[in-house]
């Protein structure tokens, strides 16, 4: 594992760092702030986490306008 950049949509959100066995996520941007220092197996579960977050919030923001 190494150190790498996680984009969303195109835009560096964060990174993750190896921490043993794992990588940790560390969020650069507000909208992911909620998995920040998460750990994840691999850099595809870091962006699948992110997929979900970002989806569960725009379902919920379209539900209150």
């Amino acid at each position: 594992m190494k150190k790498q950049v996680i984009e969303y949509a195109g835009i560096p959100v964060g990174i993750s760092v190896p921490e043993g066995d794992r990588l940790k996520f560390i969020a650069v941007k507000f909208h992911v702030i909620d998995l920040d220092e998460h750990r994840f197996g691999s850099a595809d579960e870091v962006r699948l986490a992110i997929r979900d977050l970002v989806r569960e919030r725009d379902t919920n923001a379209s539900a209150h306008a």
